[in-house]
């Protein structure tokens, strides 16, 4: 697999500079390809949309892949990032060769967690996400470890949520709540996988990567202690060298 060029799909609410601190070192052992999602960082939200769906990023992503040439990829997808990965894979599973789930899930949101996005967007659209939506999200975006010892990552992470957009949000938002579950689909996938779990992940807790894991068959589990849902930011080396397995 060492000649499959790598695609890494950024979580909610970031874009793809979360992939910074593991961007040289997977770069030197394949071509890294990490885009930013409609509606986030440098990638505008088209208009005219019939409603918000991951199944139109997972288009966007697979454009992109014709666009350069690209026939069969590892793909690999942090948090609303992993759900587009899921989507993608449904798409097009031909285009995959490997997968890697960080901090993500198979199953629908429940009714309370649709309810909470629907009210995210409407306030998003309503007041904007200057200093709100960072505050509500860095706890759950990080883990304790890293709040308490590392500020220069929560600073990161404040930077580049606070500059996205608030239609990108409220996009993503609904994008999300709208889609189904996916457990059917991991129990199919014959490619190698890594699912990466952050042991203090409060989103995503080591147990659902567990139930990702066990579902897929050619998967592997890697836990990382003292990190939350944003593993890639809170403990690189060890993201780059589960990801580096993919690889070859």
């Amino acid at each position: 697999m060492s000649s499959l060029p790598l695609v890494l799909l950024h979580a909610y609410p970031l874009d793809a500079r979360m992939w910074d601190p593991v961007r040289a070192p997977l770069a030197e052992r394949t071509r890294l390809i990490t885009p930013d999602l409609r509606g986030f960082g440098r990638s505008p939200l088209p208009g005219g949309e019939a409603g918000p769906s991951l199944d139109d990023m997972a288009r966007d992503v697979l454009a992109l892949l014709g666009r350069l040439g690209l026939d069969r990829v590892v793909l690999g997808g942090c948090s609303m990032g992993g759900y587009v990965t899921l989507a993608l894979l449904r798409l097009a599973p031909e285009r995959v060769g490997g997968i890697a789930l960080i901090g993500a899930k198979a199953s629908a949101d429940t009714d309370e967690a649709r309810s909470n996005r629907f009210a995210v967007a409407r306030r998003a659209e309503t007041e904007g996400t200057a200093g709100w939506l960072a505050d509500q999200m860095l706890p759950v975006l990080l883990g304790e470890t890293t709040r308490s010892r590392r500020p220069e990552v929560v600073e990161r992470v404040r930077e580049i949520v606070e500059q996205q957009s608030p239609s990108g949000v409220a996009s993503a938002q609904r994008a999300m709540a709208a889609r189904g579950d996916s457990t059917a689909l991991l129990g199919s996938v014959d490619v190698p996988a890594v699912v990466i779990a952050g042991e203090e992940d409060t989103v995503n807790p080591p147990g659902v990567a567990r139930d990702l894991a066990d579902t897929m068959p050619h998967a592997e589990l890697v836990a990382l202690p003292e990190a939350g849902h944003l593993t890639p930011l809170e403990a690189p080396e060890a993201v780059v060298d589960a990801l580096s397995r993919l690889l070859g």
